[in-house]
């Protein structure tokens, strides 16, 4: 029975998956209440807690257990006011905590209570109105710090994101005071800062997609106005307490104790700077939860209200939030929301929201790419359409979509496709063979298919795109090595070939480290010189990893010591990273890999790695291939996963050093308390106790204090290994600018006389490159890459044989990357943004670089006189 009334309460008000009717809510909100009741006469405590469970885990279905709890309070009203005051107490630690989802969904669940007459109406009231005032301190210059607007927006969001579920109540029971919240909220709306979210944007231009350039809470507050002007009719919110209203308002409302908001973190500063860094903090702690992305035309997607559509995100936001992890259940609660319209297209539109959610998604990306899988598994009728409706309008967006957005587009539907047998209709996009190789889409095709080859084989991917045989051209090259000192008849007889021979029969005989490294210092160096040496070394010893990752990683961790002996200098460790590329020309991923590993074992610094991706040879490939970005995107990646692993090591033997010292100090009293104690024998004060405890005691308290001692030296050790990271970390970030900002000056449209900053978006015609821009670049031709003439816009027009189309799409690209590093290490940036100024952004910066740089840092603006004092 116990396992029984759990599913039946954890099924109530489900919809069938197929959109064929709703089930009867009354007749199931029966069943469960009499189970329920049954239950509750020898298991109050597990229904108390599971019905508690339930309502913060499963907030769609909250008017359904509001209502339960409503039959509940008929009968036993203790039972009710224990849920109401436990409500309160988790709320008011989730303000203290600044748990965002609790307090959110607690407002929600008190909201329900009050629909099924379990709280009376006026306590609600007071709880708005003191988050709302709160909301208000916060954004008064004198009383609280405008820096914190992200914590008054979401106090006042919250509010507003339970007026679907509680308005029409509040409304119809309390009309007066609930007016008076409105007003406040309108008052509120009116003084509070709007959020320009631009560098956040999934796409870099809107060009008509997205009607709506109110900010977020804008949005929402005018969503509201037109339900309040509707009479509060919400169609995507259940009503089930209306078949029960003449019994629930039989029982007794409770009141809800008043709760109390943390106070406002107040400035100690006037610094431009130091305000920036607590608005960056601000937003960090309260992040806007959504961001909508508009895929479908209006005429395509479903037809609602807006406040529905809003409803029907949050419901889809919950289950993903709350089933994180359990990707079955969670596409099972999502095609069963207990709402009476199709909202597929809607779906897929929140859940691709979040997978290109800017800065970063809730959730790993994975996790979307398994819940649309298994969605399309659960609604085979309906959802791959849509995905694939999706799919199609991202692509013909694709120009205009932001980088990182771009790649994690490629990441996912490469790996969605692998789960469908790689089928795709690609005959639809095999025009894209004919654009210029820098063209988006056929970039993004190029890396779709790469991608495809690392989940599957070569063949396999060929072999699915047979339908678009023009597309054979975009496939990589087959993977292999590509092993320069080959043997064969015509080359075995060279220095380079003998010496590989001779050090490949080495590791096999199990030579030692130390014995390879004087045969190299011995017999090759002095001869061929160190260069020549490394060209050896490095590719022979690839060769010999080259079977799989694990034998790659195993030559690294035995032979490694010899590459560290060949690259004790930046110099060196650039050559080393010419033989890898080299070497696996034809393999992207294990071009990746094998540089990833040599980092790791530091056979390769961090900063070796941003000067070679920013060498020329790769410069031209910013915009052609993910190649360079992904080995950038990997070692800075790893720079600062280092630096948070240390971290919480060193938090971790923070505490076990203070439970050390604490063994420690209880050990050494307990030692000279039994010293302490004296006996008299032969007339000679002695110790009482025993010589064994004694000895036993002065050992424990000996090994406490080594411990103690043992741990402030790791401790010390991890400070250390931490600071000189810190340092590591600020150097590559000078550098990744620096380097940002060389290569881009170098090829960016000039700002006009007048100082228009150029649009790089608006077509050649529109662009002044410099003149030496054009005449040093080594973009490609056109028409070397199987272009047509008259295609547009991808470069028609041609200054010194070089397309200045190209050179848009390149400076965007790079432009798009560092904007993107800048958005992902933004708290990094603030820490450093002052040494920045002084060392990179120094002069004449253009203002395309500078916005890229500094635009994603939460929308704030440096100022830079200010920095410079």
């Amino acid at each position: 029975m116990s396992a029984g009334w759990r599913t039946l309460l954890l099924r109530i008000g489900d919809r069938c998956p197929e959109y064929s009717g709703s089930a009867d809510h009354k007749e199931h909100i029966e069943t469960c209440y009499a189970v329920i009741s049954r239950e509750y006469e020898h298991s109050r405590d597990a229904v108390f807690e599971f019905l508690l469970q339930c309502a913060e885990q499963l907030p769609h279905k909250i008017p359904f257990f509001g209502v339960l709890i409503g039959l509940m309070n008929l009968e036993n009203e203790d039972f009710a006011k224990d849920i109401v005051d436990t409500t309160q107490a988790k709320l008011q630690d989730a303000l203290h905590n600044e748990n965002r989802d609790r307090i959110r969904i607690l407002l929600r669940f008190l909201s329900g209570l009050m629909c099924s007459k379990v709280v009376v109406p006026n306590s609600i009231i007071e709880t708005f109105e003191t988050l709302l005032s709160s909301a208000a301190t916060i954004l008064d210059e004198e009383t609280g710090n405008p820096s914190w607007q992200p914590r008054a927006d979401f106090y006042v969001y919250c509010i507003l994101a339970s007026l679907p579920w509680g308005g029409p109540e509040l409304f119809e029971q309390v009309p007066d005071e609930f007016e008076r919240v409105l007003v406040g909220i309108q008052s509120y709306i009116s003084i509070r800062r709007h959020f320009d979210d631009i560098a956040f944007s999934v796409f870099e231009t809107d060009e008509g997609h997205s009607p709506n350039k109110k900010d977020f809470m804008e949005d929402l507050w005018e969503r509201i106005q037109i339900l309040s002007r509707s009479g509060w009719k919400v169609k995507s919110v259940p009503k089930p307490h209306l078949p029960f209203e003449a019994q629930l308002v039989a029982g007794k409302s409770h009141r809800l104790s008043p709760i109390s908001c943390p106070p406002p973190n107040l400035s100690q500063t006037s610094s431009e700077i130091l305000k920036g860094q607590e608005k960056h903090e601000a937003d960090l702690k309260y992040p806007q939860r959504l961001r909508r992305l508009h895929i479908f035309p209006t005429n395509q997607a479903e037809n609602m209200q807006p406040v529905d559509r809003f409803v029907v995100e949050e419901c889809i936001l919950d289950v993903l939030l709350f089933f994180n992890g359990c990707r079955k259940e969670c596409a099972f609660y999502l095609v069963s929301l207990p709402v009476s319209f199709r909202y597929e297209y809607l779906m897929a539109e929140t859940i691709f929201s979040q997978l290109l959610l800017l800065p970063n998604p809730p959730f790993r990306p994975i996790y979307y790419t398994l819940v649309i899988i298994d969605l399309c598994k659960a609604l085979p009728g309906a959802f791959p359409s849509v995905v694939v409706g999706a799919v199609h309008v991202l692509f013909d967006r694709i120009s205009n979509m932001d980088m990182e957005c771009r790649t994690r587009l490629i990441l996912w539907f490469s790996h969605h496709l692998s789960n469908f047998q790689f089928i795709w209709p690609w005959q639809e996009w095999s025009y894209v063979k004919d654009l210029p190789k820098w063209a988006p889409q056929r970039v993004f095709v190029q890396e779709v298919l790469e991608r495809e080859i690392r989940l599957s084989y070569f063949e396999k991917i060929k072999q699915s795109i047979e339908d678009a045989a023009e597309l054979e051209e975009l496939l990589p090259p087959k993977a292999g090595p590509n092993f320069k000192f080959l043997s064969n008849e015509s080359t075995e007889n060279t220095d380079g070939h003998k010496l590989s021979k001779e050090l490949f029969g080495m590791v096999r005989g199990k030579k030692s480290i130390r014995d390879i490294i004087l045969w190299v210092e011995e017999h090759v160096i002095p001869t061929n010189g160190a260069e020549f040496a490394l060209d050896v070394v490095s590719q022979t010893l690839l060769d010999i990893g080259s079977k799989s990752f694990t034998h790659l990683i195993t030559v690294l961790e035995r032979y490694g010591q010899i590459i560290s002996k060949l690259c004790p200098n930046e110099e060196m460790q650039l050559l080393l990273m010419d033989e890898v590329s080299a070497y696996w020309k034809n393999s992207t991923q294990m071009t990746a890999i094998a540089i990833d590993r040599m980092m790791g074992y530091r056979l390769i610094s961090n900063l070796a790695i941003v000067k070679w991706v920013f060498s020329p040879a790769n410069v031209e490939q910013f915009h052609v291939s993910d190649r360079p970005w992904e080995i950038l995107r990997n070692a800075v990646s790893k720079t600062y996963n280092r630096i948070s692993d240390l971290r919480k090591e060193i938090q971790s033997l923070k505490k076990g050093l203070q439970v050390a010292k604490e063994v420690s100090a209880k050990a050494i009293k307990e030692l000279e308390e039994a010293k302490s104690v004296l006996e008299i024998v032969e007339g000679q004060p002695a110790p009482a106790e025993r010589p064994g405890r004694l000895r036993r005691l002065q050992v424990h308290a000996d090994k406490a204090k080594t411990e103690e001692v043992t741990m402030e030296e790791s401790l010390e050790a991890k400070g250390a290994l931490l600071a000189r990271a810190l340092e590591e970390s600020k150097e590559l970030l000078k550098l990744l600018f620096k380097r940002f900002v060389d290569v881009l000056t170098e090829r960016l449209p000039t700002v006009s006389a007048d100082g228009e900053i150029p649009n790089l978006r608006a077509g050649y015609q529109n662009v002044n490159f410099a003149a030496r821009d054009l005449e040093t670049a080594t973009m490609e031709i056109d028409n070397e890459n199987g272009a047509d003439k008259n295609s547009e816009p991808n470069g028609q027009n041609t200054k010194n044989g070089y397309s200045v189309g190209e050179l848009e799409q390149w400076c965007l690209c790079t432009l798009g990357y560092l904007k993107s590093f800048s958005r992902q290490y933004a708290t990094e940036i603030w820490s450093h943004i002052a040494m920045l100024d002084e060392e990179v952004f120094v002069g004449d910066i253009h203002p395309l670089i500078r916005k890229a740089a500094f635009s994603a840092m939460h929308g704030m603006v440096i100022i830079q006189d200010e920095i410079r004092e």
